[in-house]
């Protein structure tokens, strides 16, 4: 058991390191069209946009990342909470 919750623990880590070198790429031009890019992509922007269509951005920001990575981490917590609870 404590091995299936350390994964599920490390993959919420992986995610999140995932969003911000995808939210960092935006400063660099180009840098979504690489393979590298494209392939993060696929993987943040589904759990981006959910935020994205309730957080309009604000003139040339977009801080829904900020509130998507806030969220994750939230979850990430709660469930650490609630495993916490029954393990120990």
């Amino acid at each position: 058991m404590h091995t299936l919750v350390n994964l599920i623990f490390d993959l919420f880590w992986l995610y999140s390191i995932a969003l911000i070198i995808y939210i960092l790429m935006s400063w660099i031009p180009a840098a979504y069209e690489s393979k590298f890019g494209q392939l993060l992509g696929k993987i943040c922007n589904p759990y981006l946009d959910l935020f994205r269509r309730f957080i309009p951005p604000l003139g040339m920001i977009d801080i829904s990342p900020i509130v998507a990575l806030f969220a994750l981490n939230l979850a990430q917590q709660g469930l650490r909470n609630i495993v916490g609870a029954f393990l120990y």
